[in-house]
């Protein structure tokens, strides 16, 4: 399972790195979504769970892993700028599906607000619009370590909150990631943890209420910062909203256990292979292109 590697020119303003996974016998796309300081290599069990029934596309922001490479990194990128980079990558791969995990669930949502034709369902794993007291208690002491470059800090915070049912050997992954980030990465995400903590706390409903296709939340028992309860509230808000909830795992989902993974597999697989009916047709493809391969 070898992908098919390019680095993308998003309106001549950033590069992406994409890795997409083409199946011979699938007939529809899934791009995926990074949350917070993750990679590509964040969504290798997914990758996995998902491919060969869909072809699968994962990327990197332009400020963090194979992308940073190629960007300039002048300037923060606000939710928006990734929710517009988010859809040029639909329109590029042609995606039939998006599925987010954790804060890449904002960018999401944004890019959903736009109602791309051609997306006929999403997925937003580990992802709440509420800023409840655990998630306020991760950010207020993320954005102080990170304020003040305090790797061991940072890397140890991520461990022993959202990421405290990981097995010992993703900890480890987790903690070398972390603590070894580009200053510019650091900034990136002092930037958004500090626009979390001064918005709306509930900022994301109001891009939730343009969204028009079929979307699944999916939350961990656990998971006390993106808690199953606090993301039914996108029900009153997404009119074609479903839920599920993990059994037994945190915030990391598939890769906290087998039996999370295998859950995780049939909800998400599930879902987007059901004729539920979603509340347009199809977009074909048009004959425009924004993102081109460099």
């Amino acid at each position: 399972m070898r992908p098919e590697i390019a680095v993308l020119d998003i309106q001549g303003q950033y590069r992406v790195y994409t890795e997409f996974y083409r199946a011979s016998a699938a007939v529809k796309t899934i791009i995926l979504v990074n949350g917070s300081m993750a990679t590509t290599a964040s969504f290798a069990q997914t990758v996995k769970s998902l491919y060969p029934q869909f072809n699968v596309v994962l990327y990197d922001q332009p400020y963090a892993g194979r992308s940073k490479i190629h960007n300039r990194h002048e300037h923060m990128l606000t939710k928006e700028v990734e929710g517009q980079i988010l859809l040029e990558l639909i329109d590029h791969f042609a995606a039939e599906h998006v599925l987010s995990f954790s804060w890449g669930g904002a960018a999401t949502l944004v890019a959903l607000a736009h109602r791309p034709r051609r997306v006929e369902k999403a997925v937003i794993s580990s992802f709440s619009p509420v800023i409840n007291a655990p998630m306020r208690d991760y950010l207020e002491r993320g954005v102080d370590y990170l304020g003040n470059l305090d790797r061991d800090r940072v890397g140890h915070l991520v461990n022993n909150t959202i990421g405290k049912h990981l097995p010992s050997l993703f900890k480890r992954f987790n903690y070398r990631h972390v603590s070894s980030l580009a200053e510019h990465e650091y900034g990136q995400m002092h930037f958004h943890i500090s626009h979390v903590l001064n918005s709306d706390r509930l900022c994301y409903l109001k891009a939730a209420r343009q969204i028009d296709i079929p979307v699944l939340f999916l939350n961990g028992e656990w998971d006390e910062y993106t808690s199953a309860q606090d993301a039914k509230l996108f029900g009153q808000h997404v009119a074609n909203s479903s839920f599920s909830t993990i059994q037994a795992t945190g915030h990391f989902l598939d890769m906290e256990h087998k039996a999370a993974c295998r859950d995780s597999r049939e909800a998400v697989v599930g879902f987007l292979k059901s004729q539920r009916p979603a509340s347009r047709l199809r977009y074909q493809q048009d004959q425009t292109q924004h993102a081109y391969a460099i």
